[in-house]
């Protein structure tokens, strides 16, 4: 019997700020590139951190991205010939839309990577992403430094003022002023948090 392996599945780079999501997600595109294998990356228009058209990581790797307001905008820029892969940057930020698309893309033979925060500052699941996370064949969960007390951080502090957000605080804030720390789990603090600290 003669058995042929199948392409399409889904990747998923997760874990706090500052862990090297993006990093790794820009790994992997480069890897795609130097196969010569086509590949598209998005990112949500709300990620304007560094550039509206680039997925750019904290140590100043990029790449040449779309910048899209809804997951199904995907299908607009992909064409009648699929890619060999897609990426998507930021995927917490996307609506529950990305997750069908995902599969749908998987099952037609697209690498899909995706890469987010699994958790809000508030240390709770976020967005799409734990859908994302349970439905894919592949998962790498990174960790940042504590920057309290340099045990590996798994959550994302965000400080307002000089002081830890308070639980009811919004899970987004565009354009507030605002700062984030990576977190290990006894060293991260959220204020007014029911059942813990």
């Amino acid at each position: 019997m003669d058995l042929q392996v199948k392409e399409g599945w889904i990747e998923v780079i997760a874990g706090s700020m500052f862990a090297g999501k993006t990093e790794e997600l820009l790994r992997r595109i480069k890897r795609i590139d130097y196969a010569k294998k086509s590949v598209v990356v998005f990112k949500p228009v709300i990620d304007t951190r560094y550039s509206s058209n680039e997925v750019v990581s904290h140590n100043n790797g990029r790449a040449k991205s779309i910048a899209i307001t809804e997951p199904r905008e995907i299908y607009e820029h992909l064409g009648t010939k699929l890619p060999y892969a897609i990426a998507i940057d930021e995927a917490q930020f996307m609506s529950r839309g990305l997750i069908d698309i995902c599969e749908d893309l998987a099952n037609r033979g697209v690498r899909v990577i995706v890469a987010g925060l699994d958790k809000d500052f508030r240390g709770e699941p976020f967005g799409v992403m734990p859908d994302l996370l349970a439905r894919a064949e592949f998962v790498t969960k990174l960790d940042a430094i504590c920057q309290v007390c340099g045990a590996p951080a798994t959550r994302t502090q965000r400080i307002i003022n000089g002081k830890p957000a308070n639980y009811t605080d919004p899970i987004i804030l565009v354009g507030a002023q605002e700062q984030y720390e990576a977190r290990c789990r006894h060293c991260h603090v959220v204020p007014g948090k029911p059942n813990g600290k």
